[in-house]
């Protein structure tokens, strides 16, 4: 069997649906919190419709850490995908009748998508060899680049083309949602054969010398104890915290210094740029460098640009902090994700990376309710003090993890 073949194909395959679903989540997400000010009245609640995604995800993880030992990558994978479609077209009608409830749940089916997609990563990482991990997760967040650089600029366009059919303007993104998150479960359904799940198993028994833990099965709890787990998991988690905490409230705030929809559409895919574009760099250096030190550059860029974001009212220069924000962003989550995958055992990986996306899900579903408190409350610069303290956290214990890690060796 071509092990290469099958690695190159299945990774080529998830950056094709991690484009299309992150297009249709960036399309998405430029408008959301708009929306959610508008249905529900209020800007304090501008950051519910976000929390709501993250609950959806948050049950998808359950759901797929459960379902993909048992029926497979490719059917759990096209199913999570696939119910977006519905969750998509859900809030679209819900936007022309006014529904806040309504528009909450079509996207907490939105919300099953986003796990869905990102667990891709995972996939990606178990058929392919220990050596080249690292990039084969870059080259899946890869394709979010093309999807979410793309996504913010559909919004004028499908905004248009909704206006024309007679519906509000922002029916447009999620009526594109529909369809790139339909394409998307047709494609991994069809085309992602033979069985990752299979092939995963087949590469731990060709490079047995990978496995860090060669006894029984550990229960997800034992797993997370490690020094290592924990390093893995809290870079991902808190990378994901001060970017989405800070994101989703940069529209109200751009829209508050009186800027267009172009340059809040520029900013997003700045940001977005910054998140996923240079991804094939971000897999060489974890390859090259290891795990540790693009962690602990991450964190540094997280921290850099929750300070510097709220000083700034230009689009320009907002941009530039989005930017790094989300490279920042970049490095821990690729960074976590890749230490996670060397940590564990086929039997290991689907329990223990779905408890990881539900963490993930759960503090940012918090983070997006919070952040329009806090925006509503303290304003933009207490958003990025908030943030700027959450990025110290994972810089802090991947220092102390280096350090431990370099004592052990020498010991």
């Amino acid at each position: 069997m071509n092990y290469a073949k099958i690695a190159r194909n299945t990774t080529i395959l998830l950056l094709i649906v991690q484009a299309l679903s992150s297009g249709a989540n960036s399309v998405m997400a430029t408008v959301t919190t708009i929306i959610g000010a508008q249905l529900s009245g209020s800007d304090a609640l501008s950051g519910v419709p976000g929390a709501v995604i993250q609950i959806g995800s948050a049950i998808a993880s359950v759901l797929l850490g459960l379902t993909m030992d048992r029926l497979g990558r490719r059917s759990s994978l096209a199913a999570g995908i696939g119910l977006g479609a519905i969750g998509s077209l859900v809030a679209a009608i819900s936007i022309t009748t006014g529904s806040f409830l309504w528009f909450l749940m079509g996207l907490t089916i939105v919300g099953f998508t986003r796990s869905a997609s990102l667990m891709g990563r995972f996939v990606a990482a178990e058929v392919t060899p220990p050596a080249q991990r690292g990039r084969a997760i870059s080259y899946v967040i890869l394709g979010g680049a093309f999807g979410s650089v793309l996504g913010p600029h559909l919004v004028n366009p499908t905004g248009r083309l909704a206006i024309t059919a007679d519906l509000p303007e922002f029916v447009g993104p999620f009526g594109a949602g529909v369809v790139a998150f339909l394409v998307s479960g047709i494609i991994i359904h069809l085309f992602m054969r033979p069985e990752p799940r299979d092939i995963g198993k087949e590469i731990a028994e060709m490079y047995p010398e990978s496995l860090s833990h060669s006894g029984p099965t550990r229960t997800v709890t034992q797993i997370l104890r490690t020094p290592t787990a924990l390093v893995a998991v809290t870079s991902m988690v808190f990378g994901q915290l001060v970017m989405i905490s800070l994101m989703g409230i940069t529209t109200l705030y751009m829209r508050a210094h009186d800027h267009s929809m172009m340059h809040i559409s520029n900013v997003f895919s700045a940001h977005t740029f910054g998140m996923f574009a240079l991804s094939m760099v971000t897999g060489q250096l974890l390859d090259r460098w290891g795990r540790g030190p693009v962690i602990l550059s991450g964190a540094a860029m997280l921290f850099g640009s929750s300070v510097l974001a709220p000083v700034w009212t230009g689009a320009i220069p907002i941009g530039i902090a989005l930017f790094l924000l989300g490279l920042g962003w970049n490095f821990t989550y690729l960074g976590g994700s890749a230490l996670l995958s060397d940590l564990l055992t086929p039997e290991e990986r689907a329990k223990t990376q779905g408890a990881n996306e539900l963490l993930i899900s759960v503090i940012t579903a918090f983070a997006s309710f919070a952040s329009g408190l806090v925006y509503a409350g303290g304003g933009y610069g207490m958003a990025g003090i908030l943030s700027a303290t959450a990025a110290i956290i994972p810089f802090s214990l991947t220092a102390w993890w280096m350090l431990r890690m370099k004592t052990v060796t020498v010991t």
